[in-house]
This record gives C-alpha cells, sequence and structure tokens, in this order.
C-alpha cells in the first residue's frame, strides 16, 4: 500500500511540473508595495478592450456645436467592451438624449468622475453603488444618443468633482495625457 501511495504521490508531483514547464515562466509579481501605483502605468486605463495608447487621438479642445467637447472619443467596433478606466463606484447609469446610454464612476476617494457615453448597453449585473476594478467589463461600445449611427465609439471624459459630487458640475480634465503617458513621466 505504501508502495502504491508513493507512486501516486510521485506521479502528481511530476505532472505538476511538466505542467508549470509547459506553460512557461510565471510573471513576476509588480513590484509595487501594497497601496502605491505602478509609477510606469497610466493613472486610468483604456476604457475600451484591445485599443492601444498609439491610437488614441486628442480630442478635448475640439469645437463641438455650441461647446468644446471635453473628452476623448475612443473608436471601435460596437460591441467592444467597455472597461472601468480605475477602481470605483458606479454611481448613475442614465439614458440622454446627448450621450445616450451612459454611466459615471467615481474613484475610490470620489474625487474623479469617469462618464461613459455612447454605450451599445451595458454589462450583465451592472447597477448603480457596484463597486468595480480598473478592466471590469461595464457595457459595450455603441453608438446611442447624438453619436453617428455609422461611428461605433465610446465618449470619455474625465471631472474633478466639486464637493457637492454633482457630476454635472465637475471641472473637465484631458483624458488624453491621462490615459497614453505613466505617472512617473511628467505631463
Amino acid at each position: 500500500m505504501r508502495n502504491v501511495l508513493t507512486g501516486v504521490l510521485l506521479f502528481v508531483a511530476l505532472g505538476a511540473l511538466a505542467s508549470r514547464q509547459l506553460a512557461g515562466p510565471r510573471p513576476a509579481a509588480p513590484a509595487v508595495a501594497a497601496g502605491r501605483r505602478d509609477a510606469s502605468r497610466p493613472e486610468a486605463g483604456i476604457p475600451v478592450a484591445g485599443v492601444l495608447p498609439s491610437q488614441l487621438k486628442s480630442s478635448f479642445n475640439e469645437g463641438r456645436v455650441g461647446h468644446l467637447h471635453h473628452a476623448i472619443d475612443i473608436l471601435a467596433p460596437r460591441g467592444t467592451p467597455v472597461l472601468a478606466a480605475v477602481d470605483g463606484i458606479v454611481r448613475k447609469l442614465f439614458v440622454s438624449r446627448a450621450g445616450g446610454i451612459t454611466l459615471y464612476e467615481f474613484d475610490r476617494r470620489g474625487e474623479r468622475s469617469y462618464y461613459y457615453a455612447h454605450l451599445d448597453g451595458y454589462a450583465s449585473g451592472m447597477r448603480e453603488g457596484l463597486e468595480v476594478h480598473r478592466g471590469d467589463v461595464l457595457g459595450y461600445v455603441g453608438a446611442t444618443g447624438n453619436a453617428p449611427a455609422n461611428t461605433p465609439h465610446l465618449h470619455f471624459a474625465i471631472d474633478i468633482l466639486p464637493p457637492t459630487k454633482e457630476w454635472w458640475k465637475g471641472e473637465p480634465i484631458d483624458p488624453y495625457p491621462i490615459l497614453t503617458t505613466p505617472a512617473s513621466a511628467p505631463r
């Protein structure tokens, strides 16, 4: 009985070793102390799956009918997952004439609001008050609201919230440098 048990344990151990070698080396854990940001990463993740920083175009100060854009438009095929840019809380799910299907996320400190607009729909289970983490799927790229039907994209805006936390009264900041520049680099 002892020989059988020893043989089984040896077989399991060799199998685990072989599968680890076939899978290749594991990526090293980030060298960041708990609670500290990795300064080589941008402050916020690009909120559309599969989009690279080199594909983004600044449009913050472009004119729109009667106002400045104060956001970035991220083009992607309809249905592409829209991702949480930061860890935070979903504060408002809203449908408007201009933004269509929208979502407002506040960062954990309640200092900034992240606005995701023209969505095709929300991710399953999405609700106000839901805690989300950077990279979680919030919804899907669409062309709702005043977006051209043949140009699905995410309209993404960041605002510094006032003390009253009214998302519609925030001070807009340009998302482009936040999404494309590592936190350690000068902006």
